[in-house]
C-alpha cells in the first residue's frame, strides 16, 4: 500500500452454520459497496458459530433467493468463526441474539466485545432484532429473510459509507 491508500473496512457477518443468513448478508453488503464504487474499501466475509457445514456451499435455497434478487452467492464456502476473526475485523455482525450471546462469550476483551452488533439494530423500521433462520422452511422464507437482510444491510452501509468514502 502507498501512503494514500487506506486499509479496507473489514466486516464479518455471523449466523449458525454459515450457509443461509450470514452468506446472504455478506453478498448483499458487498453488493451495496460495489454499487457505490466502494468495493475496494470494504472487505466482507461471513462465518458460523458452529462447524457443521465448514467447506460447504451455501444452502441451495440461499443461492436461489440471492439469484432471484440479482445477487451471486455461488462462490460461498462455509467456515467457522474463530478468535482471529475479532483481530481481522472492524465489525462483527450477528444475525440474531443467540449469535450475539455466543460471540460475546468468545470475546477475549472489551475491544472484541465492542465490535459486535446485531444486523437488525441498524434498521430503524425493523420489528425484531433477530433474522429468523429459514433452514427448516420453504423457499418463500428465504426470500423473506433476504428482504430483511437487504433492508438492514442498506441501513448499515449508509451508516458506514461516510467513513469509508475517500476524501476528495
Amino acid at each position: 500500500m502507498t501512503a494514500g491508500d487506506v486499509a479496507p473496512f473489514r466486516v464479518v457477518f455471523v449466523c449458525t452454520g454459515n450457509i443461509c443468513r450470514s452468506p446472504m448478508a455478506d453478498v448483499v453488503f458487498r453488493g451495496f459497496a460495489d454499487a457505490a464504487g466502494l468495493g475496494p474499501r470494504v472487505a466482507s466475509t461471513s462465518a458460523g458459530t458452529g462447524d457443521w457445514h465448514v467447506g460447504e456451499r451455501a444452502d441451495q435455497r440461499t443461492i436461489d433467493a440471492l439469484a432471484r434478487a440479482g445477487y451471486d452467492g455461488s462462490h460461498h464456502r462455509a467456515r467457522q468463526f474463530t478468535h482471529s476473526d475479532f483481530a481481522r475485523s472492524d465489525l462483527v455482525v450477528a444475525l440474531d441474539r443467540s449469535h450475539e450471546r455466543i460471540l460475546r462469550g468468545w470475546a477475549r476483551n472489551e475491544a472484541d466485545s465492542d465490535k459486535i452488533a446485531l444486523l437488525m439494530s441498524f434498521d430503524a423500521s425493523a420489528h425484531t432484532l433477530d433474522v429468523p433462520d429459514p433452514y427448516y422452511a420453504g423457499p418463500g422464507m428465504f426470500d423473506e429473510v433476504l428482504g430483511m437482510i437487504e433492508s438492514a444491510s442498506r441501513a448499515l452501509f449508509r451508516q458506514l459509507e461516510p467513513a469509508i468514502r475517500p476524501v476528495p
